[in-house]
């Protein structure tokens, strides 16, 4: 039986790495990405590149469009996730383009390029009555049930990512004007409104329960402190969530994530602009953001098939004729 030969080795030709390192300090200097994702662009790049390396390709201004779609089929040969496969390709994608805005290539060889179609997942979501219930349960005059209350409150009521909220400083906080300052992604900047009952909440936490979790030798200006005296810690805040939602009952897998599609959500809902959503959540693209539509177009539909009085099994009149 013979066995499969084994796939020959390719180095990686200088010329076409030196560029996808040219265009990954681009997208971290220029567009603000973060190293994480600079990384992932650059490995998916790498890979492209080795593939073409083997047809032969040894500079991206001598790649074709039979060549990306042979990338494209590849990946298909090795029954990716939709999701990665759709990753790679879009990273070829801005690759390619950025090529051509640099004047390395006259075209865009990834121009007719189509990948897998993507159902993206709706966002579960809390109801308003889910929320009231969560935070109603999260009382008490103690610094712990003060903090958590002012945390959550801080969530739904400014849809901040959980590494953000964990990371405020309290210089970052302005409770007179009602706003705080947030550096998201990539460290871009945003002003995010806070509400009244937020302000209250984390005014209170401030003044009876900050001061018993500060530790003179490790609290440096971080506002929601763990019992350490340090910045509260992402798991820490996941554990709370998950905690305070037992507790009130509420039957949903809850995590920090669900506060921020719900604060979306209910906004929308309740007839709030979708850009002005989409600048107070930070996504760089509105398309992002667009996914909260689909929430409540499901909602209103959903609430049509409950209660219209022609959707509770009715039957129809027949016709008197």
């Amino acid at each position: 039986m013979t066995r499969p030969s084994k796939p020959t080795l390719v180095t990686l030709p200088p010329v076409m790495e030196e560029q996808i390192a040219e265009f990954g300090a681009s997208l971290s200097l220029e567009r603000g990405r973060s190293s994480k994702t600079v990384e992932a662009y650059e490995n998916d790049l790498k890979q492209a590149a080795t593939f073409l390396a083997r047809l032969g390709r040894t500079d991206w201004r001598k790649v074709s469009r039979d060549d990306a779609t042979a990338w494209a089929r590849s990946l298909d040969d090795r029954h990716l996730a939709a999701s990665s496969s759709a990753r790679k390709l879009s990273a070829l994608r801005m690759f390619a383009r950025n090529l051509v805005h640099d004047g390395v290539r006259p075209d865009d060889f990834t121009e007719l390029l189509t990948g897998p179609k993507l159902r993206r997942k709706l966002p579960e979501t809390l109801t308003e009555k889910e929320l009231v219930k969560i935070l109603t349960a999260t009382d008490g005059a103690d610094p712990i049930g003060l903090r958590d209350r002012a945390m959550l409150e801080l969530f739904y009521s400014s849809g901040l990512r959980v590494s953000e909220l964990c990371g405020l400083k309290l210089q970052q906080l302005d409770l007179e004007n009602g706003f705080v300052r947030v550096f998201g992604k990539g460290s871009k900047e945003r002003i995010v409104p806070v509400g009244d009952t937020a302000i209250r909440a984390v005014q209170r936490y401030l003044d009876a329960g900050r001061p018993h979790f500060v530790r003179t030798k490790k609290t440096g200006s971080q506002l929601f402190l763990s019992n350490r005296g340090v910045a509260i810690s992402r798991k820490t805040a996941w554990l709370m969530v998950k905690t305070r939602t037992k507790k009130a009952g509420v039957e949903k897998a809850v995590k920090p994530h669900l506060l921020r599609h719900s604060f979306a959500t209910h906004l929308l809902s309740g007839g709030a602009d979708l850009r002005a959503i989409q600048e107070m959540l930070g996504h760089a693209d509105i398309g992002t953001t667009q996914i909260y539509t689909a929430v409540e177009e499901k909602r209103l539909v959903d609430h049509h098939a409950k209660f219209h009085p022609r959707n509770q099994g009715a039957e129809v009149d027949a016709d008197p004729a």
